[in-house]
């Protein structure tokens, strides 16, 4: 997946101008930590984190003073590692920053707006997380078993509990955005909610619109304004565009000739997850409907061809597989602005796109309604 759904530690940036004469002040209570510890303030970029300013601990508190053009997503990083990097958001204000070196989990960083609203935000999320991550650790020995033996209703019970627990924490994200709309916390769940496929196109316009408009100002509100005019490209309703794409052999093989009466676009790749996880299911689909008319054409996302084509085998599937190998820079998913992985598109006999990302029994449901 490029985009792993976790959000208790956002680390998107946002920005937004909101200059204030008095500028910021971090005041830092720590425990745990020598006198003359180096105290940072990191910001993430592309090429990791780069120091924007620095104090040092004295007493067991510290100081950082400043002004910010913009609201953003920093980290307060403590000692010359980053063991110890809390992310925050720095915005004009005062700010308080509470840290015990034996007890993290109860790190405060209040004071401020929107780091009141992310603290709010992160206590129920992050036991929610821990959850999910807890599950996951427990079982990924069984789902491996399950997945190599094909038993395929362990995998599914599996998935069943963890889809469980992914759903409440999407709901509790989305209750956020809804409850919340002049954080800024906000507009990173719905970037995250939008980019993991957790909400329709739909949902996605919806809770975008009703967000307070000196949101939809900052960097990353005209960020999602530009992302939804491209998924309107590819909304439910609209004719899905044409490509073609190399096979296993080599051969170019186009959208256009693989159609059935119900086509399934699967985006996947062999180093996705979830997308092997999601296998057995497909195939269970494609092969209860494919004498009825079903087509399944795969894009793969794959940057290793041998990778690739050994997935194929391994998970048995069948039908139609085609890629570029340029990962996450495949014209065709940049064209259908696939964000994360598995992501599916169904389309009708005519090609138009009726349905997008369903799983289990709803997308079962949806091909038997389109085969009638």
């Amino acid at each position: 997946m490029k985009k792993i759904f976790t959000l208790a530690c956002a680390v998107a940036v946002l920005a937004a101008c909101n200059k204030s004469a008095d500028g910021y002040k971090i005041n830092g209570t720590v425990q745990g930590f020598e006198d003359g510890t180096k105290v940072y303030i990191n910001e993430q970029g592309e090429q990791g984190f780069t120091k924007i300013d620095s104090t040092e601990i004295k007493g067991g508190t510290f100081v950082l003073k400043g002004e910010t053009q913009e609201i953003d997503f920093k980290f307060i990083q403590l000692g010359s590692t980053d063991e110890f990097m809390v992310p925050f958001v720095l915005e004009n204000g005062e700010i308080n920053f509470t840290y015990d070196k034996t007890k993290p989990e109860e790190t405060k960083i209040s004071g401020s707006k929107n780091n009141d609203y992310l603290m709010s935000y992160n206590e129920p999320a992050s036991k929610l997380q821990k959850e999910l991550q807890d599950f996951q650790v427990q079982n990924n020995d069984k789902m491996m078993q399950a997945q190599k033996a094909n038993d395929v209703e362990t995998v599914q019970a599996l998935m069943g509990h963890f889809n469980g627990l992914q759903k409440q924490l999407i709901k509790q994200n989305v209750d956020f955005v809804v409850k919340n709309k002049d954080a800024y916390i906000s507009l990173i769940l719905l970037e995250q909610l939008n980019l993991s496929n957790a909400i329709t196109q739909e949902e996605f316009k919806t809770y975008y619109d009703a967000l307070d408009p000196s949101l939809k100002t900052t960097k990353i509100g005209k960020k999602l304004a530009e992302r939804l005019a491209d998924l309107e490209k590819v909304a439910i309703g609209k004719m899905a565009p044409d490509f073609s794409a190399p096979n296993v052999d080599g051969q170019m093989v186009s959208l256009k000739e693989s159609l059935g009466k119900v086509t399934i676009i699967d985006f996947w790749a062999a180093w996705c997850a979830p997308c092997r996880q999601e296998n057995p299911n497909v195939v269970a689909l494609y092969n209860k409907y494919k004498d009825q008319g079903l087509k399944i054409i795969g894009v793969s996302l794959d940057k290793d061809a041998e990778a690739w084509k050994k997935a194929i085998i391994d998970d048995n599937l069948t039908w139609t597989q085609v890629s570029n190998v340029k990962h996450w820079q495949d014209p065709i998913a940049k064209e259908y602005n696939v964000q994360s992985i598995p992501a599916t598109f169904i389309l009708d006999a005519s090609g138009k796109i009726v349905a997008k990302d369903l799983r289990g029994a709803e997308l079962d449901a949806k091909i038997a309604e389109l085969l009638k």
